[in-house]
């Protein structure tokens, strides 16, 4: 097959999944992040691997390139962005805790959580969606494949049910991407 051919497949399984993702739950988030900026609430964000690299990305656009104004942003943590503390709590407490104790610290009852995770099943995402109910945080979840684990713990799962790693970890920065536009427009209201 020719590279065209996979462009054409991939073109489809993006469209059509886009499709079925329920909007609803998109605009709950955009709404709950919209109101995070508007009362200085924390959103954290965290992910392995390409979804580890996403959070890292929202974290950016969400602390500046929705507003491009100094002091304007929203308190946005990527749990995936500091290595010092990743390597510290896998070594001392096991790569299942790394978020979990971050979130532990950071986290106050109402912030909001998004777990990012193609599987939806990696134990360090499950500790984190566990303990952001044990501190009184929203979460969400942007999970591909079956959801996973996580489908049934968080609070609100926008769910791309395709069993392709690259067109999920995609998918997670389309939606993210589309609620930073949103909040762009929004950037007068705040």
């Amino acid at each position: 097959m020719n590279i065209d051919t996979y462009i054409s497949k991939y073109q489809e399984d993006v469209h059509a999944q886009l499709g079925l993702i329920d909007t609803k739950i998109i605009d709950e988030l955009a709404s709950d992040l919209f109101d995070c900026w508007k009362t200085g609430k924390q959103f954290f964000v965290c992910g392995n691997g390409g979804s580890g690299s996403n959070a890292n990305h929202i974290a950016n656009d969400l602390i500046y390139g929705i507003s491009k104004k100094k002091g304007s942003g929203i308190r946005c943590h990527s749990l995936a962005a500091n290595p010092a503390t990743l390597l510290c709590l896998a070594n001392d407490e096991g790569y299942e805790n790394i978020f979990s104790y971050q979130l532990s610290v950071l986290a106050e009852p109402d912030d909001i959580l998004l777990v990012l995770s193609g599987s939806g099943n990696s134990p360090n995402i499950l500790r984190a969606l566990e303990e952001a109910k044990t501190a009184r945080v929203k979460s969400y979840g942007i999970l591909g494949f079956d959801g996973g684990k996580a489908k049934h713990l968080v609070d609100r799962a926008i769910h791309t049910s395709i069993d392709d790693m690259q067109v999920s970890e995609d998918l997670q920065m389309v939606i993210l991407h589309i609620i930073s536009k949103w909040l762009f427009d929004k950037r007068s209201e705040i």
